[in-house]
């Protein structure tokens, strides 16, 4: 204990007996061992910038107390794969305990040169630190962690970005490292939602789909981009809900030279499905009305 806060002898003979009460602490015993598939809470381990953005849903355990739990994977990907997490704290004394579901997305270093089309991508970024730019072109291994790196803290940023423009996306409760921890949209019965393409919606959801996917994509517009790689495996349907996922490629419309020819990709994939399952979509207005947002 610090100086500060020691007392001496005289010091105590000179306070009454009710006001000594005032250090008495109570402790809670906490037990260390956790299992194989646990750890500690980050949450406090990561700086505040990367730590997800206010005003927080109420779901989000921000507690220190707090125990991450693995409990398998969701999806398998070449740069990234997807486990399923639950972080909770018990009940002390008057604080209830707190649970929450999370999909934990961890990008690879050494494979991740794998992924697909990436110079396209990146094409307008910038890397600020000249040596990790020489190490990224010659695909050293600092280069290619340096790359992972880039690629979740870009997703991280159009995850914080669109959330807080009201886009339909998880919301990103953190990142740290290679690993970013996200909202799991669930099915409503403790799975996982399912992708678009492997739903069946009815005439009339059909169309509520397609006006909020035409919102998100209007507000990704408006902010200057496109998702860059839209298809219907990567917006889920949670009951009358879509959710657009898997942001890291996110395209600067106008700072990268093949932003129309992604933004106009995007159009085109999201609306053949629509047609395919019977609501005509002109691609070519989609594609238009998206322009007006950027211009």
């Amino acid at each position: 204990m610090s100086s500060e806060y020691e007392l001496s002898d005289s010091d105590l003979d000179s306070r009454s007996p009710a006001s000594t009460e005032d250090f008495v602490f109570t402790f809670h015993s906490v037990d260390e061992k956790l299992g194989p598939d646990q750890r500690w809470s980050t949450w406090l381990d990561v700086e505040r910038g990367c730590r997800g953005p206010e005003p927080r849903p109420s779901w989000v355990v921000t507690e220190q107390a707090a125990i991450d739990t693995e409990l398998g994977i969701l999806k398998t990907g070449k740069e990234a794969d997807v486990f399923l997490l639950e972080r909770a704290v018990e009940a002390i004394g008057d604080n209830p305990a707190k649970s929450s579901l999370l999909a934990a997305k961890r990008y690879r270093t050494e494979e991740h040169r794998s992924f697909h089309r990436s110079t396209s991508y990146v094409e307008g970024r910038r890397t600020r630190n000249s040596r990790d730019s020489r190490a990224m072109a010659k695909k050293t291994s600092h280069g290619r962690s340096v790359a992972a790196g880039q690629w979740v803290y870009a997703e991280w940023d159009a995850l914080t970005r669109l959330w807080k423009a009201g886009v339909p996306v998880p919301y990103p409760v953190q990142v740290d490292g290679t690993e970013l921890l996200m909202e799991f949209i669930d099915d409503g019965e403790g799975g996982a939602a399912p992708r678009l393409a492997q739903v069946r919606p009815s005439k009339e959801l059909l169309g509520v789909y397609f006006e909020q996917l035409r919102d998100g994509m209007r507000e990704l517009a408006r902010a200057g981009l496109a998702h860059g790689d839209l298809s219907p495996y990567n917006v889920l349907a949670q009951a009358e809900r879509i959710v657009l996922i898997d942001l890291p490629q996110v395209v600067d419309i106008v700072g990268n030279p093949k932003g129309m020819d992604f933004l106009m990709r995007d159009c085109h994939n999201m609306a053949a499905w629509f047609t395919n399952r019977g609501l005509e979509i002109d691609e070519q207005e989609l594609f238009a009305d998206l322009l007006a947002m950027v211009f």
